[in-house]
């Protein structure tokens, strides 16, 4: 176990542990003696199996429990299972074509998440060298190519083989043969590509372009072992270039740093699944979503409270400007008031004066409403003529004012009695009458039409509100016990047609 602290987006110093209880003991003791965030852990091992299947194509929920049911049936032993659709056949059924992993041994990888569940260490996920070689080809520019990826690690020399992009197959052999003497890649890579010809992964005759990723003293190495053939072609990558694209400052010896470094930075989800064992990175990340939630509430709290203390602030400044800007203003007004000769009256009498002159212009009596709703039904009975109106307001009888009230002289020496509140509107408007004469403008001897245009301005004026009409004369005599007489029937007199007339009394309550 290789214990790797990432600290501002780059790995530490690693702390290297032996895979037995003591390693166990001293990594957790080193663990719970410093803070530290959430756990990756990533795994190199040669008990990691792969299988490549086809199934049915369903999507959904049901698509989910088919795979997890076929990845249960395929390895039952081992809780550490993995799997991915990588796409579908060509032919006509178009079976969605998966990928199958799981670690074969989980006895080498208990030990360690047991340790951090006793710690009740975040764990974020279980990861796989292999797996993670996929962004590894994608930053060198590999993954629209057929080819085998060849890397040291520190579990051997791993060949994984990719398809577009997409992992396909690997395998893991030991760096070193039983002698000690490094083992030939050329001879590996031959192996490696007579079973992807045999799985049909790769077709007889195509080229398998195998790119080795090493430092630069061991492609020089390499470079006379591994000669192109028929069917091989070889790339050698060195690692410093890449370590450049990976984001690494120096070129490390083995691939186990880059693939750490990637998963780093990208911090995919958990490729293997954990189940409990990943329950309380989930308590870690909703504790950090809430004390996320409680630092925006707290600044937007903060700045609520800025903004309040910066209205108050202005609104304060804005008080003490008003209060002295009316300061001003009453010494001015006292200054005026200083060269003014005494008032006659108080200031309370001044100020009832102007309220009873607003009173008069709002409720004095004027002939103008009245009017304009004659004006209304003069409109509507087109054949009514106005002769003449005598205006006149009708106050309520009230009982007689004791003489000594007060009188008003006028300049002839006579004296006049003041005229009565009332008059003016005061407390109450006072109703208003209106004498009207008008006469009709239809010929004098259609007596049905005279009758009907009388009717109907009588009724367009009782319409109005707190209208009363009251008939002094109508046109036509038009009583069961009179014989049907009028002005109007006497035809024309002298050349000169005369109309019907008539007269009314309006009141009007405003």
């Amino acid at each position: 176990m290789w214990a790797y602290p990432w600290h501002k987006g780059a790995l530490g110093e690693p702390t290297r542990y032996p895979n037995d209880r003591a390693g166990v003991d001293a990594f957790m003791d080193d663990l719970d003696a410093r803070p530290y965030g959430p756990v990756y852990l990533m795994v190199d091992l040669i008990e990691e199996d792969f299988q490549r299947i086809t199934l049915p194509h369903v999507t959904g929920r049901s698509g989910r429990r088919l795979l997890a049911r076929r990845l249960l049936q395929q390895y039952r032993e081992t809780p550490y299972r993995y799997v991915r659709v990588q796409g579908r056949e060509p032919d006509v059924r178009q079976d969605d074509i998966a990928l199958l992993s799981a670690l074969t041994n989980p006895a080498l990888v208990q030990p360690w998440v047991e340790a951090l569940e006793l710690l009740r260490a975040p764990l974020a996920g279980l990861y796989s060298t292999t797996l993670m070689s996929a962004s590894l080809v994608r930053k060198l520019g590999l993954a629209d190519r057929r080819l085998l990826l060849v890397t040291q690690q520190s579990a051997g020399l791993r060949q994984s083989y990719f398809l577009d992009g997409q992992l396909k197959f690997s395998r893991l052999t030991l760096a070193v043969d039983r002698d000690g003497a490094p083992v030939d890649v050329a001879r590996e890579t031959a192996k490696t590509q007579q079973f992807l010809t045999s799985t049909r992964l790769i077709g007889r005759g195509e080229v398998l372009h195998t790119v080795i990723v090493a430092p630069e003293e061991t492609l020089d190495r390499l470079e006379p072992q591994c000669q192109d053939g028929p069917e091989t072609a070889y790339h050698f990558e060195p690692m410093e270039i890449a370590a450049g694209r990976t984001g690494l400052p120096q070129a490390p010896e083995l691939a186990d740093t880059l693939l750490l470094t990637l998963l780093g930075r990208e911090r995919p989800a958990s490729q293997y699944s954990l189940g409990e064992a990943r329950r309380y990175f989930q308590l870690w990340r909703a504790r950090l979503a809430l004390f996320s939630a409680s630092a925006v509430l707290a600044a937007g709290a903060l700045a609520w409270l800025g903004v309040n203390v910066w209205r108050y602030v202005e609104a304060t400044s804005a008080t003490d400007a008003m209060y002295a800007e009316a300061k001003q203003y009453d010494g001015r007004y006292r200054a005026a008031l200083s060269t003014m000769t005494p008032a006659i009256d108080k200031t309370a009498n001044m100020k009832a004066a102007v309220t009873v002159a607003q009173l008069l212009v709002r409720q004095g009596p004027q002939p103008l409403p009245l009017m304009s709703r004659l004006s209304a039904a003069l409109d509507k009975v087109p054949q009514i003529r106005l002769v003449q109106l005598d205006w006149k307001i009708t106050p309520p009888a009230t009982p007689a004012e004791p003489a000594a009230t007060g009188f008003m002289a006028s300049t002839s020496g006579t004296v006049l009695e003041p005229i009565s509140s009332l008059m003016l509107g005061l407390p109450a408007k006072v109703p208003q009458a209106l004498r009207l004469e008008a006469e009709i403008m239809v010929p004098p001897d259609n007596y049905r039409e005279v009758v009907n245009s009388m009717n109907a301005f009588t009724q367009e004026l009782a319409r109005q509100p707190r209208m009363t009409v009251e008939i002094v004369q109508q046109p036509v005599d038009t009583r069961s016990n009179v014989k049907l007489s009028g002005k109007a029937g006497a035809g024309p007199a002298g050349g000169v047609e005369t109309k019907a007339r008539f007269i009314l009394n309006l009141v009007w309550q405003p």
